[in-house]
């Protein structure tokens, strides 16, 4: 027998209907959350991600680190933005400080090791990028374009994460 649950709310979750893909079992289909909701959430991702990024491809390119070094820094700094982001608005809506940190491993955590993982595959991959230099129109648009395909790339994930009541779908409980 068939049920069809993508129209009722998590309980968990009062603000998840349909598009956020809330159903009574807690694990909703990838197929309730709507690609915009999924967008909003790459983005927020995405902001958090580029923020650190660009900071950490900046100081490692300034001070004439090797890829290895500045690579790791900007991994590093993205998810600490990422996380930071998250955390801004879960702790405006009230959350102390050690329980907003757990929304923002839960939230962010698999969003950000895929989108790290992409957009610094496609940056070392691009002959010249890393080495370019601040100036390069090459290393900017190595930049830009990194961003993009792991944007791309994530979309679906954080879709199908949020259908199932995890990843950025921890977050619509708390606002």
């Amino acid at each position: 027998m068939h049920t069809d649950h993508t129209h009722h709310a998590h309980p968990s979750h009062p603000h998840a209907g349909p598009d956020q893909g809330g159903s009574p079992a807690g694990r909703g289909s990838w197929a309730t959350v709507s690609w915009r909701t999924a967008a909003q959430a790459t983005l927020h991702c995405l902001t958090g991600c580029a923020i650190g990024e660009v900071l950490g491809m900046v100081i490692g390119t300034a001070l004439g680190w090797s890829t290895a070094p500045t690579v790791a820094l900007a991994v590093a700094l993205a998810f600490v933005f990422g996380y930071a982001l998250t955390m801004r608005g879960v702790l405006r809506a009230g959350l102390p400080f050690r329980a907003a940190l757990k929304v923002a491993l839960a939230a962010d955590t698999v969003s950000i090791t895929v989108m790290e993982v992409v957009d610094n595959a496609v940056m070392v991959s691009v002959p010249g990028a890393m080495e370019a230099g601040l100036a390069s129109a090459l290393f900017w648009l190595s930049l830009a374009a990194a961003f993009a395909v792991a944007f791309v790339v994530t979309l679906p994930v954080n879709r199908w994460l949020m259908g199932r009541g995890l990843g950025h779908a921890v977050v619509h409980a708390h606002h």
